[in-house]
């Protein structure tokens, strides 16, 4: 067996050939194109060999041309190869010939490569993201340019009423300018992300997994659709602990004999599915069940701030749990999943969910009849709530979920405790 460490620049290309033994066949260094890249893979490489090479922006490109010339391709996770990072002689055919030799003794930190169709929905999901923050961006130097000239708004100067005082509003011929370019920067941005919410909604229709994610509160269609594309495949991912390490949601450890630190969130992972499930922290947050109950309690302590990131990390944990087991949130308020669930079908321009025929509501016509949730995920073809176990009953008991309780007793006909049903709470 032939073992190739490959340092992959922008560029150029280290090789490194070695044996079993660990012994240098051959170094070699080239240029980074398709061509030159299909050349060596057809003159060096052979069913013999196995690649690794690091994370890198063009590493899945190169992983493509590659992986049909040899007997594997590995991808290894910079961050964590600490032989080639804190290596006092650091070089390219350094680096190439470790990626190699630990290769040969299987100390790789390997990541996972992912195929086509999840690069695709990520590329999709950061695309938006990126759109989403341009926006913001703009809106942030309107507001800017507006305080500089000590004028304040009366209104949200984004909402329909907003636009037009921005139009009428008195300023300078230079600030005129400027605002108007902002304007009309803003208006291009809004109709790319538009378009791509379209994609988007596209890509999430249809796939359960995404409309199991849209049943936890804060959680829609696009921040479901990034959560799928990040994740790719649940069962890489042993424990909802390692998938809330993937978004680096879990809190920073230093431990030493018998002394421990905890300190911030490692923010090692994927920036962007981390942002999203902050933003739906703020949402859950309202929510009448147990995670609107744990964020009140931990702003009350710690802040806000602080409550938003917990509740991000339980969104994480809970939404292992959903993809692993199949099933539904089992605390999702009927009303916000129903309106979630028919947006995203009559973002394809179906009205009513096909199982149902003509019987299903029209478009733009709600029915005044309160549904329970079973109802709600029976018409988009989904499995029904669990019944939560007697030890759970017993621990919500006491926080203050009574109708929520009630709900699901009447629903499931679970028999709630007495105390449950009888414990009122004054705060929402």
């Amino acid at each position: 067996m032939r073992y190739v460490g490959l340092d992959v620049h922008k560029r150029l290309v280290q090789a490194h050939f070695c044996d079993e033994q660990g012994r240098m066949l051959q170094s070699m260094r080239f240029e980074l194109t398709a061509a030159s890249l299909s050349q060596f893979a057809h003159e060096h490489l052979g069913a013999d060999c196995a690649v690794a090479l690091e994370a890198t922006t063009n590493s899945w490109a190169v992983v493509d041309i590659l992986k049909s010339s040899c007997a594997k391709v590995v991808v290894s996770n910079p961050l964590k190869t600490k032989a080639i990072a804190l290596s006092k002689h650091k070089s390219d055919k350094v680096d190439a010939c470790m990626l190699a030799q630990l290769l040969r003794c299987d100390f790789l930190p390997l990541v996972w490569i992912p195929d086509v169709e999840t690069r695709a929905a990520r590329s999709l999901a950061e695309r938006r993201t990126s759109l989403v923050r341009q926006a913001t961006g703009v809106k942030t130097r309107i507001q800017s340019l507006l305080h500089e000239r000590l004028i304040q708004t009366p209104f949200d100067p984004f909402t329909q009423r907003g636009r037009q005082w921005l139009q009428e509003v008195q300023l300078p011929a230079r600030d005129r300018g400027e605002l108007d370019t902002l304007l009309r920067i803003l208006d291009a941005v809004a109709s790319e992300q538009a378009k791509v919410t379209e994609l988007v909604n596209a890509d999430a229709y249809g796939r359960e997994e995404v409309k199991l994610l849209m049943t936890l509160p804060g959680v829609g269609a696009t921040i479901a659709q990034a959560m799928m594309a990040a994740i790719g495949d649940i069962s890489r991912f042993e424990s909802p602990m390692k998938l809330a390490s993937y978004f680096g949601l879990i809190p920073s450890v230093h431990q030493s004999a018998d002394r421990a630190y905890h300190g911030k969130i490692t923010k090692q992972g994927n920036a962007n599915v981390r942002w999203l499930l902050v933003e739906a922290a703020h949402h859950a947050g309202r929510h009448p069940g147990p995670l609107g109950h744990q964020f009140q309690r931990i702003a009350r302590k710690k802040g806000v701030n602080v409550a938003r990131v917990a509740i991000a990390r339980k969104l994480a944990v809970l939404a292992w749990h959903l993809l692993t087991k199949g099933e539904p949130y089992r605390y999702a308020s009927p009303v916000a999943t129903e309106k979630k669930l028919a947006d995203l079908r009559r973002s394809q321009h179906v009205l009513h969910p096909p199982h149902l025929g003509n019987r299903g509501s029209h478009w733009g016509h709600s029915t005044r009849v309160r549904k329970s949730l079973a109802t709600v995920l029976a018409t988009e073809e989904l499995p029904p709530p669990t019944p939560p176990a007697p030890a759970e009953v017993r621990v919500f008991a006491p926080l203050g979920t009574t109708a929520l309780l009630e709900n699901l007793a009447r629903e499931q006909r679970l028999e709630v405790p007495h105390r449950a049903r009888s414990r009122r709470t004054s705060k929402r």
